[in-house]
This record gives C-alpha cells, structure tokens and sequence, in this order.
C-alpha cells in the first residue's frame, strides 16, 4: 500500500502541474549557457518589472546609491562594456555602487547590477572589477533569478498538492514541514551550479572585452584573504566551511574552475588597468558612513547622536547599522545599542527600564543609578550563558533625554571580570555627549594614495593609518602585500586615512 500511496501522489502532482497554462514547453535552451532551463513562471517582460520595483528597495536597504558621480559613471561605463558582449546585449543594464562599507556584488532580474564601495575598495584593478561585473552579468543573462523563481513555484505547487493528497491518504503528520525544508535547502540563493555558471560566463565576457582573465581568479584570492580577516577580527574560525543550508562553492572551488576556464577562453586582450584604477578609488570612502557612527582607533563617535566613547586596549570595534560590537581576544565584548524607545518611555526612567527588561531570559540584579558626565544611568548585572559558555553581563542604561537612552552591555568570562573591571568602568565614563565643535570636526576614513618613501616599509606605513587592530593586514590586503614584501621608494600604494 506504502508503494501505491507514493506513485499516487507523484502522478496527482505531475498532472496539476503540467495541466497549467505555460508549464508545457517551458523549458528553453538558454542563449548564453546553451542549456534547457525551466522559467515558466517568469517571462523576460516579467524579469524586467521585478528588477524596476525591486530597484529602489535594494538600494535603501544597502545605504544608498554612493554619492560619487565620477566613481558611479566610471562602473557604469566598465559595466556597459562587458554587457555588450553578452547574450542579451539589448538588455538596458543599470550599474550602481551602494553606500556599504562590507564586501559584496549581485544583480536583479532585468539588467540590474549591484557592487559595493566595500568590494571596490578591495579589487587591485580594472580588470578585477570588471571581473566581477561579468559574474553578476552572467547572473542576468543565465537567467538564475527567473530558474529559483518558477522552480520555487513549481515546487510550492507540489507542495500544496501534497498537502492535500497526503491528509486523504493518510500521510503522517509533519511531512509538508519536511517537504518545506528539502525545498528551502534546494531553493535558497543561487545554487553552487549557477555560481559556477556564472564565474564561467564571467571569463567569457572579460575575454570578449579585452580584460586579462586571470583578474577573475585574482580577486577571489582576495576574497578568501578578505574572509580570513573578518573571521579573525570577529573571533570566528576562518576556515572554508559549509553549513546545511549554504548552497554556494567554496571560494577555493571557484578559483579551480575559474582557471579552467580561462584555459579554455582565447582571450582577445590583457586589459589590467590597476593605476587608472587606483586613481578612480583614491578619496573612496572606507569603512564607516558618519551616518552609522565613526570608529577611529579606540574611539566611536556618532555625530548624528552627538555621542563618543571608547574602548579599551585591544579591542576590535564592528559597526552596523543597529549596534557596534567591540571585542578582545579573551572573549570580553562591549555591545553598543539604543535602548528600546517604547519600553524605555513606558518605564518612566533607567532604573525601572533597567528592572523591566530581560537578556537570556534573566532579569538584572544589583540594580544601581550612576552619574555619567552629567546623564542619568543605571547598571545591573546577571549570568549569561553565550555559545555554551558562561558570561558575567553588566548593563549600563544612560538617558539623553525623555524619549532616548543608551545601552552599553558588558560579557566578561567569569575568570576575566576582576582583571577587566578598571578597563571597562573607564569605557562606562568614556561616555559622553559631543559639542557642536566635534561633531563637526568629524571626517570619515578614506582610501589615500601614498608614495613609498625610503625606508618605508609595510609596518611603518600601517603605524600611521587610525586602525587600532589589524592595521597592518588591512594594509596587506589592500595592497595585495606581505609584510615580508619589501616596498620600493616610489611605489604607490593604498593606505587608510582621513
């Protein structure tokens, strides 16, 4: 009966779907792969319309467009190259650099193509950049967005299908919850072959327009290096790793297959462009949008709260748009937030505030007020329990005003809280409100242009950037150096600098 049950459903859902408009002879051979796809359930015209809609909400999730018209113009110009020798060449692409300071590219259906001023501040050339232009062009043109789309509806079809036919036939209960993950796992992102696929099509079209294909491998190289150094910085292993929901190659497989590939390319030119290139970035905006807060060294300033602090020694700050973390090698972290407006309004004060809220499901006790420069404050402590280990957690809650409040949260494993306790009640009275004067004074971090002087070398030129960790790997990375590689008097490299 168990074998009946399977076939029956297997033929019930086959039959829904193919008894759908459009789903017959859905599968096309693609121009640019040359390989049957099924897009039933995204046209091109549809493709067109969810790239204009979705346009305007992808660049406000990510910053904005960067105000840089020339730097905007000259992506635009490398981009609309490499379309040309596409499969879909009367496409209307639109290049854009966003406003975000983390390492990233990816296109929408329709022509829409995305790369961050992060991921430029990182690439060594033109050709780099343009490299991963024709990645996300091959996005575009394979078709990936329009395949997850119809396989995706085609599958949650199936799905209610076999909702349906499994309660009659008495299914047992959670098989749609299993049917929902395998479908999730198959469907999330692009999937390892269209990743592959495309750094294959990205070859293809760096060859057509005249790049040195070898770029395409050369910023992967960078982009494990980049990988490693967010692994270190974050405390996490950096190592190439799979969970059970990451479809995507490791960036060592890419870097296999995309040498195959450019064996395979004939290759039309070597177009490298590394000192127009460097030209265009110097000025490029680095790290943190005075909009999300500054960190300089030890220091985070915030000149849209008028707030400044600072950490203690050895600390590594990381900023995003709802908190910054900062954290040392030994597993102590300082995490910065707003305090909830609502509660914080409905309590009445920082102490009551403070007695109200919960972290890992404990309240705060030892509940004291604190004067911090002129604000009222209050802390309380619990014990935590973070990646399965235990952390003493000390709140500090300080009010600006009526409506706003400040969080500083302390993790200290246990055994560290006496030695780490002078160091971070001085972070707690670092705290303080910024005068008109400082906030602004403020100038962000820039890529800067600096030639190489005598005696120069690469630990030298990174004691002077305003990083207060991991200096000199920054300068590495940016400059594609080691600190073993000797600098030559009148070289230019890239240094990080206000």
């Amino acid at each position: 009966m168990t074998g009946l049950r399977a076939n029956l459903k297997r033929c019930l859902v086959a039959m829904v779907l193919l008894s759908l408009p459009g789903v017959l002879g859905a599968c096309t051979v693609n121009p640019a792969t040359g390989k049957q796809s099924f897009t039933a359930f995204m046209s091109p015209e549809k493709e067109k319309e969810v790239g204009r809609l979705e346009h305007v909400k992808i660049v406000k999730q990510f910053g904005g467009v960067y105000d840089e018209d020339e730097l905007g113009a000259y992506v635009a110009i490398v981009g609309a190259k490499l379309s040309r020798y596409a499969e879909l060449p009367d496409l209307s692409y639109t290049f854009t650099v966003l406003n975000d300071e983390k390492v990233n590219a990816f296109a929408l259906p329709g022509g829409y193509v995305y790369i961050t001023r992060g991921l430029l501040a990182l690439v060594a050339s033109e050709a780099e950049m343009a490299g991963v232009l024709a990645h996300e062009i091959g996005h575009v043109t394979a078709r990936h967005t329009a395949q997850r789309y119809s396989a995706t509806m085609a599958t949650n079809i199936g799905l209610q299908v076999l909702g349906v036919i499994g309660s009659a036939l008495g299914a047992p209960t959670g098989t749609g919850t299993l049917a929902s993950f395998g479908a999730q796992a198959a469907l999330q992102s692009y999937s390892r072959e269209q990743e592959l696929e495309s750094d294959m099509l990205g070859v293809r079209y760096l060859a057509r327009a005249g790049y040195d294909t070898n770029a395409m491998t050369g910023f992967f190289h960078k982009l494990q290096a980049h990988t490693r150094l967010m692994a270190t910085m974050e405390g996490r292993d950096g190592g190439e790793q799979h969970s059970i929901m990451s479809t995507h190659p490791l960036t060592s497989e890419r870097i296999t297959a995309a040498k195959q590939q450019v064996a395979m390319v004939q290759a039309s030119g070597n177009k490298q462009g590394a000192r127009a290139y460097d030209d265009m970035i110097d000025g490029l905006l680095f790290g943190d949008d005075p909009k999300q807060g500054i960190r300089k060294g030890r220091v985070f300033e915030h000149p849209d709260l008028g707030i400044r602090f600072e950490v203690p020694s050895g600390f590594t700050m990381l900023n995003s748009s709802t908190q910054l973390l900062a954290r040392n090698n030994d597993g102590v972290e300082i995490i910065f937030t707003m305090a909830n407006a609502d509660t914080f309004l409905k309590a009445g004060d920082v102490s009551k505030y403070l007695a109200a809220i919960r972290i890992d499901g404990t309240r705060f006790s030892g509940i004291e007020t604190l004067d911090v420069n002129g604000m009222d404050a209050a802390t309380g402590n619990t014990r935590v329990t973070k990646n399965g280990q235990s952390r003493d957690a000390r709140l500090v809650v300080i009010r600006e005003d009526n409506e706003r409040a400040y969080q500083l949260l302390f993790l200290t494993p246990p055994k560290m809280a006496a030695s780490m306790s002078t160091d971070l009640r001085r972070t707690t009275y670092s705290f303080r409100k910024m005068t008109r004067a400082e906030r602004e004074a403020i100038k962000p971090l820039r890529i800067r242009l600096r030639t190489v002087k005598p005696g120069d070398t690469v630990e030298s030129i990174s004691a002077r950037m305003p990083i207060e960790t991991f200096a000199v790997e920054w300068f590495e990375l940016l400059n594609g150096k080691s600190r073993s590689t000797p600098l030559n008097p009148g070289d230019v490299v890239r240094i990080v600098a206000e």
